[in-house]
């Protein structure tokens, strides 16, 4: 994939012409960053989300493909005309893929962190996303119709049981919020008013959520495994607000 992102060329033109020789210069460097950790992603300066292609780097988590399972939820639930916020967008790819898919809903991506609302605007060029600095909804007054968010969610001691490629190289403050790793999705339900909302969450999650849900007074209306059979997005609303 390096090879094909230097040569400009599409990897099927790499297995038809193998005999051909190239500089091999311009790929030292990437292979050396490769082999001492960094995630080919950031290698590469992007990736592939619901089959878009987004700008990432190090200021940015990785979009993941079990994040797509959100989105997937998010376009089948939420209502034509919906204000929608994508609390801790990041790479804007959740904003920006749901704003595609459903011109209809006006779509709002929040982070707090600068230098990442910095490559969700480059990644937001062209759509309709809106992108605001903010700490969860602090910056706001008012209410959202639906809020998405793939919060941090990785409990802080299990931090360094991660890869390298991740425990060294995506930012963390985008993986974990705290000891319990529930801290922001607590904040978001504290701040959600009266907007139903789309969380991802991390694997054994699933019971301290629901019971953050009920000391929050929202019901959980749906709950979506990925393809590991884990709990991975939950759809809660308020009781009665159907």
């Amino acid at each position: 994939m390096l090879l094909a992102d230097v040569l400009g060329r599409p990897l099927p033109y790499l297995l038809a012409h193998g005999e051909e020789r190239v500089d091999r210069a311009p790929l030292d460097g990437l292979l050396q960053r490769r082999f001492n950790g960094e995630p080919l992603q950031y290698v590469r300066g992007k990736t592939e989300f619901f089959g878009r292609e987004f700008q990432v780097d190090d200021r940015v988590l990785i979009p993941r493909p079990e994040t797509e399972l959100l989105v997937e939820a998010a376009i089948e639930r939420i209502g034509r005309g919906a204000r929608v916020a994508d609390i801790g967008t990041g790479s804007g790819c959740i904003a920006v893929t749901l704003a595609l898919a459903r011109p209809d809903l006006r779509v709002i991506g929040t982070d707090r962190s600068p230098a990442a609302l910095a490559v969700a605007a480059r990644n937001a060029r062209g759509t309709p996303v809106r992108l605001v600095a903010s700490d969860v909804l602090e910056s706001f007054v008012g209410d959202f119709d639906w809020i998405v968010s793939n919060p941090p969610y990785i409990a802080r001691p299990d931090v360094e049981t991660l890869s390298v490629e991740v425990r060294d190289h995506e930012p963390h403050i985008a993986l974990t919020p705290g000891p319990a790793g529930t801290e922001i999705i607590a904040r978001i339900l504290d701040q959600a008013g009266r907007a139903r909302v789309i969380l991802e969450i991390g694997f054994g999650q699933e019971s301290a959520v629901r019971d953050l849900a009920a000391a929050h007074h929202f019901a959980v209306d749906e709950v979506r495994n990925d393809l590991a059979a884990i709990p991975r997005v939950i759809v809660l609303s308020r009781h009665g607000c159907e």
